[in-house]
This record gives C-alpha cells, structure tokens and sequence, in this order.
C-alpha cells in the first residue's frame, strides 16, 4: 500500500508541476521577496538622509540672503559658535561687506542655530562635531574632518575653473543641495 500511496503524490506532483502551480507558488514567493527588497531599499533611504546625512535647506530666508551669493551651506556643517561667529562678523564676511535687515539677520541666526552641527541628528554632523572638539571654524574647510576626506585630492583639482575653490561643494558633490555628500555621488569635473 505505501509503494501505491508513494505513486499517487508522485503523479499528483508532476501534474501538478506540469499545470504551473508550482511556478506560481515560486514566483510569487520572488514577488514578495522583491516587493520586501523594494521595501527595504525606501527604509534605507528614508533613514539615510534622516540619520546619516544633512537636512537639506528649508529657510527661504536664509537661502535668498546667504544663496544668492555662493551655495546655502546645510547647518549641520558648522557648530552654532561657528555661525554666530560669522553673523557677527558680516562687515567683513570673507572680504565683502554685508548688510541685512535686522529680520533676517534674526530668522537666519535663528535657523542656523537651531539646525547647526551641535544640534543635528545626522552621522555626519557627529562625525565634523568630534573633529572639531572646542574649536569654532569659520569656515567649513578647515574642519580636521572634510580636510582628511579630501586630503587626497590635489590642490590644482580645487583651482580648476570648473571647480573655483574648496568651498564650492556642488562643482563635485552632485547632491550636495540635498545634504547628501556621500562619496557615490561625486563627480569631479575637468
């Protein structure tokens, strides 16, 4: 009776081999395992710009006045001494003299304290934070950090008409208005 039973799911099994349902029942174990992956993939990314990288720029305020000149650096590059430090110093910003109305000086200083590196959420403004100990920079180059991720880059790549400067983070870092600087996403111009 057993090599009978054992013949039975035998021919069941190849039937049903033969009519696809197994197929189906394979494929749409890959299909959930697909739509997981996918699943997975938006988690990832979703939690890639909250926790490891910069929140983008939201202020209008500081985007019109600071932007209009030269990239809207993210806050969280820069503790909020460092910002300060710079506001206050706005007669003599870098060599130019600046003027802003007390409102936006105040939105501005307000949003860049709130959101600078000391306040920040993301791995990255840890990471310029634990480079910078008690030091405030006034300026993003001379981090110990962005200095060392850059240290083999040579200094006639920055001098490069396409790039300018150091501090022009967009010639290279293609995503850099989304707070993302991560090394994929570089793309270093002739």
């Amino acid at each position: 009776m057993n090599k009978l039973c054992a013949f039975k799911w035998l021919l069941l099994a190849m039937s049903l081999l033969g009519s696809g349902t197994f197929y189906i029942a394979f494929a749409d174990h890959d299909e959930h395992r697909n739509k997981y992956e996918h699943e997975k993939k938006e988690n990832k990314a979703a939690e890639h710009n909250d926790h490891r990288d910069l929140a983008p720029v939201t202020d209008s305020t500081y985007t019109e006045n600071c932007g209009a000149c030269h990239f809207a650096y993210q806050p969280g590059l820069l503790p909020s001494g460092s910002w300060g430090k710079i506001l206050d110093g706005l007669s003599d910003h870098f060599g130019e003299a600046l003027e802003f109305d007390p409102y936006s000086i105040k939105t501005i200083a307000e949003y860049l304290k709130t959101h600078a590196a000391d306040n920040s959420p993301s791995k990255l403004s840890r990471k310029l934070m634990k480079s910078i100990g008690s030091r405030t920079p006034l300026r993003i180059t001379e981090i110990p950090y962005i200095r060392r991720e850059h240290h083999e880059m040579d200094a006639r790549v920055f001098a490069r008409e396409s790039i300018g400067s150091f501090s022009n983070c967009t010639a290279c870092h293609k995503t850099a208005e989304k707070g993302i600087y991560d090394d994929d996403a570089v793309a270093i111009p002739e």
